[in-house]
C-alpha cells in the first residue's frame, strides 16, 4: 500500500551535477531553515514542553520523503508506505496513530504534520514536524497511562487524515481532535505553530528552487545524502567488525507498572560487507501494559545515525542517506514491535533505553570508542487538578539524568543526551503552575566513577501549592546505568513523597494520580550515568575540582583512591589508597552492572527501597496481547 501523488506536471527530474559551492549554499540553506522551523515553532506554542523543552521535531526531505535536514527523520517513510490515498499541492496531513502508520510515530500524544512541497505541479520536496501534545485525552491527564492494556485507553487515535486538503483547513477534523483534549488551548496553539513552522519551510523551498531551480535543487539534496552515506559507511567499517562473529548486548527495562518484569530487549550486531546487520530476535514478547515501543525499521536507523555522528563526528551533516548500509530484523509481537491493539503510551523508557543498548554493542568491536549507560529513559513528571477559583492546571515535564561517561570525556550532569531538548526554567514553572521549587541540583556521586565520570543525575524538590494529583514515569530503579572499561554504575533512580504532616513514602518509578495536597513536597531524584574507565587513573586534581564544585563528596573521592580533607588533597594518603586499591582490583571489567544475576538485584532493591519487586512477567505465545 503505498500513496499516490498527483502531479499537474509529472515531468521526472533530470539529476544534474552541482559544484560544490552550490551544494554547500544549498545545505547551509536547509540546515538555516530547519533551525527557522524551531524557531517560529518555539515562539508561538504555548505548551511548556513544545515551547520550553523543544519536545519537537523538524525536517526538510526530498521528494522521496527521505530527511535532508533535520533531528528525528522516519516519519514519512512510514507514512507514504502506509498511506492508501493521494497526495495533492495544498495537503497537509496529520496522524498521531503508530499503527496506521507503520511506527512513523510511537505514541498517541505525537501529533506529526506532514506537508508535500509542489513546484509548477511537481513534487520537489517535502516538509514534516511533529511535537508532543500535553494531553490526548484518554483515561489520565497527560494521556500516558500505565496500566493501560490496549491504545484505546491513551487518547483520540487520528489515522492519517488531511487536515488542510488543497489549502483549505478541515475545521470539523480539527475540532473533534480539541474536543478530546483536556488542554484544547495548549493543542490549538502548538498545531498552528506547527503549521507556522511547514509554511516556513516551504518558503525557504521555493527560494532555493527560484535561485538554482527545481533539478539543481533536487540534485543538491540527492548529493547530501549521498555524502552522509560516505561518511556513515567510513564510520561503520571503522566501529564494526567484519565477520562471523556477532556481538550480543542486553538490557532490561525494570517493570511495566503493574508489578512485572524486568523486561529484556537484546540485539545481535554483525557486519557484512558495508552492511551492519541488527537483530532484536532474543527480546522479550510484547508486555500487557503500555511499556510497548513500536520501533519501525527505519526510526532505528535513524537512532543509529544520531547516535554514531554525535559520538564519532557532529560535524557530520545528520540525514536518512546511510539506510541502505543498515538492516535491521525486529520481531512482530515482541515488546519492540507489538501487535495492534497494545499500549504504547510509556514507551519512552525503552526508547531511551535503545541508545544504552546501541553504546554497548557498538563499543564491543572497539572497547576505546564504548559508551556507558546513561540515556535510560526520558522521566516525566505530571501534576494536575483544579486550583482553588475552579480553573484546570496541568504540567508535563521531562526530566534529565546523569549523562554517561564517554571515550572523550566526563558524562554532563543532569542532561538530555538528545541535543536539542532543554529543561524547563524554574521560574516558568513558578509562573504558570501551582509549585514551589525547593530545591534543583545534582546529587553528588550519583554519576558512576571512572577516568572519564558518569554525569550526575539531579533532584528536583516540587512543593505542592494547590489539590491534585501526580504521576510519574521513569526506570532505572532497580537496574543500574552500567560502567565500561573498568568503570563503575552510576546511581538508580528515586522517588519520595514528603507529606505536611512529616511522614515520608517512597514513590514507585511508574504510577498514576498520587493524591497530593497544598505543601507535599516531591523529591524527584534521577539516575547518574555509568563511568568510563579505571577510576584510579583519573586525575587527583580533578577529583579535588570535583569536591570543590560539589559533584564529588569527600567520602566518594575514595571511589578514585582519592583523598581530600577538608577540602584539601592529601597527596601522600591518595597515594597510599591507590597503591592499596590496585593490589585488590582484578582485572576490569568491560560491563559493570553492578550485579550478578536479576534475583540478587530484586533482593536488594527489596531491602532498600521498600518495594516488593516485580515478578517475572508471564508471556503467552508469540504476543502477550493475544
Amino acid at each position: 500500500m503505498t500513496a499516490k501523488i498527483i502531479e499537474a506536471n509529472p515531468t521526472p527530474f533530470s539529476r544534474v551535477a552541482v559544484d560544490p559551492i552550490t551544494l554547500d549554499i544549498v545545505e547551509n540553506a536547509l540546515r538555516n531553515a530547519r533551525n527557522e522551523m524551531d524557531a517560529v515553532l518555539f515562539r508561538t506554542a504555548m505548551s511548556p514542553g513544545i515551547r520550553e523543552q523543544h519536545d519537537a521535531f523538524p525536517m526538510i526531505a526530498n521528494q522521496e520523503g527521505k530527511m535532508v535536514v533535520g533531528q528525528f527523520g522516519s516519519f514519512l517513510y512510514g507514512f507514504i508506505n502506509g498511506y492508501d490515498g493521494e497526495i495533492e499541492d495544498g495537503d497537509i496531513f496529520i496522524t498521531n496513530d503508530p499503527y496506521s502508520c507503520n511506527g512513523a510515530v510511537s505514541h498517541l500524544n505525537d501529533w506529526l504534520m506532514m506537508m508535500p512541497i509542489f513546484h509548477e505541479g511537481r513534487l520537489v520536496s517535502w516538509a514534516a514536524m511533529f511535537g508532543h501534545m500535553t494531553d490526548v485525552g484518554g483515561k489520565v491527564p497527560g494521556s500516558l497511562p500505565t496500566d493501560a492494556k490496549m491504545i484505546y485507553e491513551e487518547g483520540l487515535i487520528v489515522p492519517p487524515t488531511k487536515i488542510y486538503r488543497q489549502g483549505g483547513l478541515q475545521d470539523e477534523i480539527l475540532n473533534i481532535m480539541l474536543h478530546n483534549t483536556r488542554m484544547p488551548e495548549w493543542n490549538k496553539s502548538d498545531f498552528f505553530a506547527i503549521i507556522a513552522a511547514l509554511r516556513l519551510a516551504e518558503r525557504r523551498v521555493r527560494e532555493n528552487i527560484e535561485r538554482f531551480g527545481p533539478d539543481t535543487y533536487i540534485s543538491a539534496m540527492w548529493d547530501m545524502l549521498d555524502r552522509n552515506k560516505q561518511a556513515m559507511g567510513a564510520i561503520i567499517q571503522m566501529i564494526i567488525p567484519e565477520g562471523d562473529h556477532k556481538a550480543y548486548f542486553e538490557d532490561w527495562i525494570d517493570d511495566d507498572g503493574m508489578g512485572n518484569g524486568p523486561y529484556k530487549i537484546a540485539c545481535t550486531l554483525h557486519r557484512e560487507g558495508q552492511v551492519a546487520k541488527f537483530d532484536f530476535s532474543a527480546s522479550d514478547p510484547q508486555s500487557y501494559s503500555s511499556i510497548n515501543f513500536l520501533l519501525n525499521e527505519e526510526m532505528f536507523k535513524m537512532f543509529f545515525g544520531a547516535f554514531t555522528i554525535n559520538l564519532f563526528d557532529p560535524q557530520i551533516l545528520f540525514n536518512d542517506g546511510f539506510y541502505d548500509l543498515i538492516e535491521v530484523h525486529i520481531p512482530e509481537g515482541s515488546i519492540l514491535k507489538p501487535k495492534k491493539p497494545a499500549a504504547l503510551s510509556c514507551r519512552t523508557h525503552m526508547l531511551g533505553r535503545i541508545f544504552d543498548l546501541m553504546g554497548g554493542l557498538l563499543g564491543q568491536g572497539a572497547p576505546e570508542a564504548l559508551n556507558a549507560a546513561g540515556f535510560s529513559d526520558s522521566p516525566h513528571f505530571m501534576y494536575s487538578g483544579f486550583d482553588r477559583n475552579g480553573e484546570w492546571y496541568q504540567l508535563f515535564q521531562i526530566g534529565f539524568g546523569g549523562i554517561p561517561g564517554r571515550p572523550a570525556g566526563d558524562g554532563p550532569d543532569g542532561h538530555s543526551l538528545w541535543p536539542a531538548f532543554t529543561n524547563v526554567p524554574n521560574e516558568f514553572l513558578e509562573a504558570y503552575f501551582p509549585l514551589r521549587i525547593r530545591e534543583y541540583a545534582t546529587i553528588p556521586d550519583s554519576g558512576g566513577a571512572g577516568l572519564h565520570r558518569g554525569g550526575n543525575g539531579i533532584t528536583i524538590a516540587y512543593e505542592m501549592t494547590e489539590k491534585g494529583e501526580i504521576s510519574i514515569h521513569d526506570d532505572r530503579w532497580l537496574t543500574y546505568p552500567w560502567g565500561v572499561n573498568g568503570g563503575e554504575p552510576g546511581m538508580r533512580s528515586t522517588k519520595r513523597l514528603k507529606r505536611t504532616d512529616g511522614s515520608e513514602e517512597n514513590i514507585p518509578s511508574k504510577c498514576d494520580r498520587i493524591a497530593v495536597n497544598p505543601g507535599d513536597i516531591l523529591y524527584f531524584n534521577t539516575w547518574g550515568g555509568g563511568g568510563w574507565g579505571d577510576p584510579l587513573k583519573r586525575d587527583a586534581e580533578l577529583v579535588l575540582a570535583d569536591v570543590k564544585r560539589g559533584l564529588v563528596s569527600e567520602d566518594g573521592a575514595k571511589r578514585y583512591g582519592v583523598v581530600v580533607s577538608r577540602g584539601n588533597l592529601d597527596t601522600r594518603a591518595t597515594e597510599s589508597l591507590r597503591r592499596q586499591m590496585a593490589a585488590k582490583a582484578g582485572e576490569g571489567q568491560l560491563f559493570n552492572r553492578g550485579f550478578e544475576t536479576i534475583a540478587e538485584l530484586k533482593n536488594r532493591a527489596r531491602r532498600e527501597t521498600g518495594f516488593e519487586p516485580p515478578v517475572d512477567p508471564v508471556f503467552h505465545g508469540a504476543a502477550a496481547a493475544e
